[in-house]
């Protein structure tokens, strides 16, 4: 992906090239410091980015570093890597192609995973995660516009954080111990949504869940009217 298409994902965002120039300075110093301030501070010297900018591209630091380069990896997923397949297993390719935009920088990740292990910094961690499983999704043309959105997205996030756990100690040539393991998860997660089907199908159990399915009817995703720091939005009924 070109820059000025990244600079399109960001949303016109004045900082994201300043934030990719840093991000790539700062990953040969990561193995040795860490994502730390430490580490922003040799990136910043190393990419020749003036030091008060980088103060309010990254205000948090070392913290709002890994998450740039976590954002970053997001940004090069293409819908071309997913077309041809059969859903699940463009589920499953999704995932490992994102893991593989990794295997460069492994003890990078390493170090992420470990920042974001932290209590403080747990949710941010949380949040890149689901914003990984929201772009894989929106990858795949994923239309929802109910709760599904939702239940999606928290599966793919297992998935993937489990997934990205089990690539840190995969020694396997081409990751194939990690795409085993992928496919075994998302086929478990397919074989539970066709349960799923099978008992909305079922007349007495239909009949059971009408009252909170249309509790769930209601919910919906977040949109650029809702308010931006709420999760979705609730529908009224008639």
């Amino acid at each position: 992906m070109t820059d000025a298409a990244q600079d399109r994902n960001a949303g016109g965002d004045p900082l994201a090239s300043i934030r990719r120039q840093v991000v790539e300075a700062a990953l040969p110093h990561v193995p040795f410091d860490g994502w730390s301030d430490r580490t922003l501070a040799y990136a910043v010297d190393d990419a020749g980015v003036d030091a008060s900018v980088a103060r309010i591209a990254f205000p948090r630091g070392g913290v709002d570093l890994a998450l740039a380069y976590h954002h970053a990896c997001d940004e090069r997923l293409e819908k071309d890597d997913l077309l041809g397949l059969r859903f699940r297993d463009r589920i499953a390719h999704a995932i490992a192609v994102r893991l593989e935009m990794l295997l460069p920088d492994r003890e990078a990740v390493r170090r992420a995973a470990a920042l974001f292990a932290l209590p403080p910094y747990a949710a941010d961690g949380t949040r890149a995660i689901w914003h990984t499983a929201d772009t894989i999704w929106r990858a795949l043309g994923d239309d929802s516009r109910d709760y599904n959105w939702y239940t999606k997205r928290a599966t793919l996030a297992g998935i993937y954080s489990a997934s990205l756990l089990y690539w840190l100690g995969d020694e396997s040539p081409d990751m194939e111990a990690t795409r085993a393991f992928i496919r075994r998860r998302v086929d478990d997660v397919m074989k539970f949504e066709e349960v799923k089907a099978k008992v909305r199908e079922n007349p007495l159990a239909a009949m059971v869940l009408k009252g909170p399915q249309r509790l769930l009817d209601r919910i919906r995703p977040p949109d650029d009217s809702a308010v931006r720091h709420l999760p979705g939005l609730w529908r009224r009924g008639n």
